[in-house]
């Protein structure tokens, strides 16, 4: 009986959804699929997935495949969905927004994962232009930021997706056991896969700080990608706690995670962007001096040109006035 008047009490409460949560919601799922497009875009046009860490990879869709569990097992998203059945639909779907944001998170990261394994690059070092081109030959001014840091066999690349694959099917055949034969474990096991997914997340960003560092270049990385979600994971968060409270705080606590290491992230890449775009400053200034100068020896700044008027005009005449045996062989010697 208890049960029953718990699920009127939270039908009677989506029954009335807050217009501004509802429309905060739709931004957030459309939102989060524009902040990974950057990132597919990216990596499909340089052609190359150099940069990005495997265990970021990993650690990633592992986390965004406990999330995604973690809120479907939740008794509460239970309720809700049993709630549709009495409420109109438009609160069921401001009821199920929750969900569609944290499978969208989830789809376009796995995507991220096949772009990293078709994009992953065979060669031993990696060469990448500074400039937002990836083609070294894109202009004349184009600096090349170069490594020899090795880059990771394919082998890992290989094993990331395998492995992310074998998590996904293991993880589903448990929620899908427990909700079936134990459904009053569903709360603990949600708890669990949200603290997987909190714990997941946190070191998530780790293994691609140390990699972004480490070649000091962001390459593959989208900058345009964090400086979407890096707000995003904060509002997103309050989104998801303002609609599951305190008794969801394992569903939202990995996206105020993620947050704070994204900060850390999108600082060190910009950092790094802005160091190059420096640098690629400098080198057009020195290179517009030193060519420049050579004109002025090759003929084709003022000063040669002036010269070469003066011994192209009065050289001529004095040559035609002059008439003695070396002329001729002057003549022969000289071009044109």
């Amino acid at each position: 009986m208890d049960v029953l008047d718990g699920n009127t009490g939270r039908c009677a409460e989506l029954s009335s959804p807050s217009a501004t949560n509802f429309v905060v919601s739709w931004v957030l799922v459309f939102g989060i699929l524009g902040s990974y497009l950057p990132q597919h875009y990216r990596i499909i046009a340089r052609r190359s997935s150099a940069g990005l860490s495997p265990y970021f990879i990993l650690l990633g869709s592992t986390s965004s495949t406990c999330a995604v569990a973690n809120i479907l097992v939740l008794p509460l998203t239970r309720t809700d969905l049993q709630c549709c059945k009495e409420i109109s639909p438009y609160a069921c779907t401001a009821a199920l927004l929750g969900i569609a944001q944290v499978g969208m998170q989830w789809s376009n990261f796995f995507l991220i994962m096949l772009l990293f394994l078709i994009f992953f690059p065979r060669a031993s070092s990696l060469s990448s232009p500074s400039s937002p081109s990836a083609d070294p030959t894109h202009s004349p001014t184009t600096t090349t930021v170069t490594t020899t840091k090795p880059l990771p066999p394919f082998r890992d690349a290989l094993i990331v997706v395998s492995t992310s694959l074998t998590f996904i099917v293991i993880v589903f055949l448990s929620s899908v056991t427990v909700l079936a034969r134990s459904p009053s474990h569903a709360q603990r096991l949600a708890d669990v896969l949200g603290l997987g997914a909190t714990a997941l997340s946190a070191i998530q960003y780790l293994p691609q700080l140390y990699t972004t560092w480490r070649l000091q270049s962001v390459l593959s990385l989208s900058i345009p990608m964090m400086l979407i979600q890096t707000p995003g994971s904060f509002v997103w968060a309050a989104s998801l706690a303002a609609r599951l409270g305190w008794q969801g705080w394992s569903a939202w606590a990995v996206y105020a995670v993620t947050g704070c290491l994204q900060g850390v992230l999108l600082g060190m890449g910009i950092a790094f962007e802005v160091r190059d775009y420096r640098r690629r400053r400098e080198e057009e200034e020195e290179r517009a001096k030193v060519g420049g100068g050579v004109g002025d020896w090759n003929g084709n700044g003022n000063v040669d040109g002036h010269v070469n008027g003066e011994i192209g005009n009065e050289g001529v005449d004095r040559a035609e006035e002059e008439e003695d045996e070396q002329t001729p062989l002057l003549r022969r010697d000289s071009p044109g």
